[in-house]
């Protein structure tokens, strides 16, 4: 059972290449990689790094040119309700509620097994967990950026996935809409147990929520550089951590990879 739950996802060797105009262009390389069940993951780097590229091939929307990929013991071939997405960008229907954007990922998953009025509970609830119980018959024009994302969180956690995988969820919003999702995350993750696996470009952000930071070395070709623990007990609280010697280190070693060691750690890899 332990060694079920230390490698509930995993990444063997993956490789992802591109077929361009000018060639093969090999965005990632050698990556490898192993998420415990209940983790909260996240995964930093510069801009053109492969973060959304290695997310995409977790959920899987893209198939590795090498190597294998596994959750729960299962090779990963295409997308699964087991597996749930949150983009950037919402993803909302204008023309449905709020309700009616959620009960459609309920009905993909349990309309077999459920019947109408369990579905429609179970829509309920998953935005009554992030908040939104008043906002269940508003339309995604009639609510703001951060309650559209909400929506979007809902509508994942409502398929009850075994994994929640995030694409800078909240990195269109501004910075208190920002920190109070960040909040909300917390809050959810710790009621779900759920296993996350969330990209960012965000240093404070990736310290505040990981259990681990796997840092990204500069692309093309690029690999894990480094990953750095999260010593910090939970529940965090972003005030108290901002004069916690432990939250300054980790932000000080991540800052440090990002600005200076990760060009020395893509040619070590590379010899």
């Amino acid at each position: 059972m332990e060694s079920h739950l230390e490698k509930f996802i995993e990444v063997q060797d993956a490789q992802m290449s591109f077929d361009t105009r000018n060639g093969v262009f090999l965005a990632l390389r050698n990556i490898n990689l192993q998420v415990k069940k209940g983790e909260f993951i996240t995964l930093i780097g510069h801009s053109g790094c492969g973060k959304s590229t290695l997310l995409n091939m977790i959920a899987g929307l893209l198939n590795p040119t090498g190597g294998l990929l596994l959750c729960a013991n299962r090779e990963i071939k295409g997308p699964a309700p087991e597996r749930a997405v949150v983009f950037q960008n919402h993803s909302l229907l204008p023309w449905l509620t709020c309700s009616e954007n959620v009960y459609l990922a309920v009905e993909r998953v349990f309309a077999s097994t459920e019947d109408r009025a369990q579905m429609k509970e179970r829509t309920r609830a998953a935005l009554a967990l992030v908040g939104l119980t008043h906002a269940e018959q508003k339309r995604p024009h009639e609510i703001s950026g951060g309650m559209k994302q909400r929506v979007g969180i809902a509508r994942a956690l409502s398929m009850e996935p075994k994994v929640l995988l995030m694409d800078e969820p909240f990195g269109a919003l501004d910075a208190l809409t920002r920190a109070h999702l960040q909040d909300e995350l917390l809050k959810i993750v710790a009621k779900t147990q759920s296993t996350v696996i969330m990209v960012t470009h965000d240093v404070d952000e990736a310290v505040l929520l990981s259990d681990r930071i796997v840092m990204m070395t500069n692309g093309p070709a690029a690999t894990i550089g480094d990953i750095r623990e999260v010593n910090i007990p939970r529940p965090r609280d972003r005030v108290a951590l901002a004069h916690d010697p432990a939250y300054m280190d980790c932000r000080t070693a991540v800052l440090e990879f990002l600005y200076h060691r990760q060009a020395q750690g893509a040619d070590k890899e590379a010899a």
